[in-house]
């Protein structure tokens, strides 16, 4: 019974830095915030805050690895073989993710010293594809590499050019589109006959 009060004391500690930080991302660039401005923010002392964290870009990897960890468990239902024909439920899993914390993703995309969430995302993504279509498909490893770079890597700066941008379409819009390029290519995004 005590365990489980400590645990909602360190998730509840934890879950305050993170929105302290995010907080302060608002107004300044991540090299500008000091522990003792999130420590303020938070409502904690700087020794709170060392209890958990070695320094900001720790909170921050800590936050990736978050999303990282939703993004996996929301594909791993996702049958990606039957989906090759109607691939939109797999946009729809990734637009469900990033819709459930807007501004965390936000934060984090719109940082441009922070490559960090976007690495994780395309290197999960790609192990993901790997693990199903290597066994049923035959292609050579070298192919399937490039595919996957190349679709992988534009896909994730589309969402983050999305998300620094007015925002205009909706994500639901861009997953749609980012779909349709995905597995039909520029002549189908176009409709060209050739």
């Amino acid at each position: 019974m005590v365990k489980r009060a400590t645990d909602r004391r360190v998730i509840k500690t934890k879950r305050a830095i993170k929105n302290a930080l995010m907080h302060l991302l608002n107004d300044r660039d991540i090299n500008d915030i000091t522990i003792s401005d999130i420590a303020a923010q938070a409502d904690i002392n700087r020794k709170t805050f060392y209890n958990y964290y070695s320094g900001v870009h720790e909170v921050i990897d800590e936050m990736e690895d978050d999303i990282i960890s939703h993004v996996d468990e929301a594909l791993t239902d996702i049958d990606f073989i039957d989906n090759l024909e109607n691939p939109y439920l797999i946009f729809e899993k990734l637009t469900s993710v990033i819709s459930t914390d807007m501004d965390t993703f936000g934060y984090l995309l719109g940082m441009n010293t922070n490559v960090g969430l976007l690495s994780k995302m395309v290197d999960l993504l790609k192990a993901k594809v790997k693990s199903v279509i290597l066994p049923v498909v035959e292609l050579d490893e070298l192919r399937l590499n490039l595919m996957l770079e190349f679709m992988i890597t534009g896909m994730v700066a589309v969402y983050k050019r999305w998300f620094n941008s007015d925002r205009r379409a909706s994500i639901d819009e861009i997953s749609r589109q980012m779909n349709i390029l995905a597995f039909k290519g520029l002549n189908g995004y176009l409709n060209l006959d050739f």
